[in-house]
């Protein structure tokens, strides 16, 4: 049984936004001497538990994130517990919410690591959420405090100044990015148009893509942006219009599911025909899911649509680990966590759910690699000590000080009989006629 937080993220001593944390009095007078090892009982590691926190999405026009992230690692790591744990000791998840917003996510990484003491930091959801925390990893690097997994794709976890402190598993935004521009030249399509959110992510990922771009001395032809947390329900016809003008040959999403569904239900209306993709932390399913329920002739939406993924077709069981996951989310059907309010329908498979229970099953292949008594001190040579662990999927996952992402591979996705399948002939899909 997973242990669930009380509640949202809301004030409380350390309820500080990061422009006050790191504010010379109160950095001084609070996370100076905590940074130091001060002033927190325990280090997140009993005689039975292994407590990991994490702060992600659960409320919000990007909740299905976080939640099938969540359900995902639930799956593999109430499997470990039902089995005894690791070494005797239960993964317990302390979770909080942050609804995809800097500052919330800010002070949950605060009560965490200052209040609850867990023992690292896991399964974050988000670019501008994740950027911000990096921050203060580095002001705890002295209690040793890592963050593994994130559900991102940004640069900022992966080099320096910041790097050192997390550990990835996915493909990055530029490795995403530069296989979308490079699918789309090869088929004829150079005119590439990007729509992407006005934050960190947006700009990881538009600076992918036009990075790709230059590398065939080519530009973006065209860019429309809109604001984080905007709902399905909003128009794009703005947007929809700044792209038409540009007369591209492709349009490259960069945001989550209900803006990047909302902008092509408008594009498909206003006859933007082109194809549109999306990067795998869209959310294919949820995606999906609002451009096909109660849509008219809802083919028109997903005939042109093609989304990048981290993780393998969810429903390609000739791999061992996709068997495992279909196997356990059938078994355990994780719920989301008591702190989620609004109304949510989980789906049974997701890319993101199995994403989560990827993170989850190398989480506890690091875990069981400890020495004993584990300490967060031992963390660092425990991933080191992972070197071409076969985790199930196409490819062995390595790590070092010079390589802390474990998977490279990317994969493409369309819909067919409506639902996301493997991209088999991009020609035959997409070329240019």
């Amino acid at each position: 049984m997973q242990r669930k937080s009380s509640g949202k993220s809301g004030p409380s001593s350390h309820a500080l936004t990061r422009r006050a944390a790191l504010s010379g009095g109160v950095a001084g007078a609070v996370l100076g001497p905590l940074a130091h090892g001060a002033g927190v009982a325990g280090a997140g590691v009993t005689d039975t538990e292994f407590v990991l926190g994490t702060s992600a999405a659960f409320s919000g026009p990007s909740m299905g994130l976080g939640i099938e992230l969540y359900r995902g690692a639930m799956a593999y790591f109430e499997h470990i517990n039902r089995q005894g744990g690791i070494g005797g000791r239960r993964v317990v998840l302390k979770t909080y919410d942050d609804g995809y917003q800097p500052d919330p996510s800010v002070r949950n990484t605060m009560n965490l690591v200052l209040e609850d003491g867990v023992f690292l930091l896991f399964g974050y959801v988000g670019t501008p959420t994740v950027t911000r925390v990096l921050p203060m990893l580095k002001l705890f690097q002295n209690r040793n405090v890592y963050m593994f997994f994130p559900f991102t794709g940004a640069q900022p976890q992966r080099e320096p100044p910041y790097g050192e402190f997390a550990f990835n598993l996915r493909a990055s935004y530029r490795q995403e990015t530069a296989g979308l521009v490079n699918n789309f030249y090869a088929v004829g399509r150079w005119r590439i148009a990007v729509f992407y959110q006005a934050d960190a992510y947006g700009r990881s990922g538009w600076a992918g893509v036009r990075a790709a771009l230059a590398e065939r001395g080519e530009t973006i032809v065209g860019e429309a942006t809109y604001q984080r947390g905007t709902k399905f329900t909003a128009t794009m016809r703005r947007q929809v219009e700044i792209l038409q003008a540009a007369q591209p040959d492709a349009v490259i999403c960069i945001g989550s599911y209900a803006a990047c569904a909302a902008f092509v239900r408008d594009a498909v209306d206003l006859g933007l025909r082109v194809p549109i993709a999306n990067l795998s932390f869209v959310g294919s399913e949820n995606l999906l899911k609002l451009l096909t329920e109660g849509m008219e002739n809802s083919s028109q939406y997903t005939d042109w649509l093609v989304n990048s993924q981290v993780v393998p077709s969810y429903e390609n069981v000739s791999i061992p680990a996709v068997r495992e996951y279909r196997e356990l989310m059938a078994r355990y059907d994780p719920a989301p966590p008591e702190l989620v309010t609004e109304p949510y329908t989980p789906f049974p498979q997701s890319f993101v759910s199995l994403e989560g229970f990827l993170n989850a099953k190398l989480m506890a292949e690091v875990l069981r690699r400890l020495d004993e008594p584990p300490t967060r001190a031992g963390l660092e040579r425990a991933v080191f000590a992972v070197q071409g662990f076969n985790l199930g999927v196409s490819e062995l996952i390595s790590f070092g000080p010079a390589r802390r992402q474990g998977m490279q591979r990317v994969y493409y996705t369309v819909v067919e009989g409506g639902r996301f399948v493997t991209l088999e002939d991009w020609g035959a899909k997409f070329a240019k006629t």
